[in-house]
């Protein structure tokens, strides 16, 4: 739960307040790389969630597949996109800890986490098996909740983008929409495996405590309830940043026109087609770093 929820979040943070927010030259030179690097994750981590019969390792790899979301939003150069980016850290973050808490929970009872030797606990397990299933809906990106917010507005930031060339753009969505439409088939049929079907007559459940507790209850309720509030309701998380995730994609924005008078023409080639490449916008551009400067 920490892992997910909390330190693998650490690397985007870097990203914005470090690598865009101080660098933002360098950003821009290896943005389009960031974004390649986030369509790898997102169809690789998918791919390879399809593979793992383990329920903890399905759930680490699709982890993986939905940081790549992070990385196209934060090279997106849009205020769209970087606000997705965060609403994104903050979705997956309160989902996959209640995933992972509940993946713990069915361990607790049946002792084993390989998915082929569970089936038909929705019987005996009914609450473990509602709880499990709201996780799940959020993580394959359910409108109404958290995850489609964040996917949905990372979408509209990338491609709304006017720095990458249209086709560029064309087949980065093309492939985004892959990873989307994979999700949802690795989340239901771990569903299907475990909950659905006949019982295993070899699995042995703990009889004293054969559903979720109270105290079980609780935990994963705080953890899912912020993410249907955030679904219907997002601007709950986005008040909260929104003011700098804009500071922070108009800085980078107006260090464009400095990285375009300095590069060569074919700089990115087909990848980038750079906006107000003509002299007047450069030179009317504010200085990158004027308020450090005053």
């Amino acid at each position: 739960m920490i892992l997910a929820g909390v330190l693998l979040k650490m690397g985007g943070y870097g990203l914005i307040r470090f690598n865009i927010e101080i660098l933002p030259h360098a950003h821009i030179k290896f943005a389009p790389l960031l974004v390649i690097l986030g369509v790898i994750n997102i169809v690789y981590g998918a791919f390879t969630a399809f593979a793992q019969t383990n329920l903890k390792r399905r759930l680490a790899s699709s982890s993986i597949s939905h940081m790549g979301f992070i990385l196209i939003g934060i090279a997106s150069f849009t205020d769209l996109g970087l606000n997705g980016a965060m609403l994104q850290m903050l979705s997956h973050g309160l989902i996959a800890a209640a995933l992972f808490f509940l993946s713990g929970t069915t361990y607790g009872r049946t002792h084993t986490l390989m998915m082929d030797e569970m089936g038909g606990m929705a019987k005996t397990m009914p609450k473990t098996f509602a709880l499990f299933t709201t996780g799940a809906m959020a993580s394959l990106a359910l409108p109404g909740m958290s995850g489609f917010v964040g996917e949905l507005t990372i979408f509209l930031g990338i491609a709304t983008s006017d720095v990458y060339s249209q086709t560029f753009k064309v087949g980065i969505v093309f492939l985004t929409a892959v990873g989307l439409i994979l999700t949802p088939i690795y989340l239901l049929s771990m569903l299907r495996e475990v909950f659905y079907g006949e019982s295993n007559p070899n699995l042995k459940i703990d009889p004293f405590q054969v559903d979720a507790q109270p105290r079980e209850i609780f935990i994963a309720t705080c953890l899912l309830l912020p993410v249907i509030g955030i679904g219907l309701y997002p601007k709950i998380a986005t008040t909260s940043y929104d003011v700098k995730t804009t500071e922070i994609a108009s800085k980078t924005r107006s260090a464009l026109p400095i990285i375009v008078q300095q590069q060569s023409k074919d700089h990115y080639g087909f990848i980038s087609a750079f906006p107000s490449l003509n002299k007047e916008v450069i030179l009317t551009a504010p200085p990158l770093f004027s308020t450090i400067d005053n």
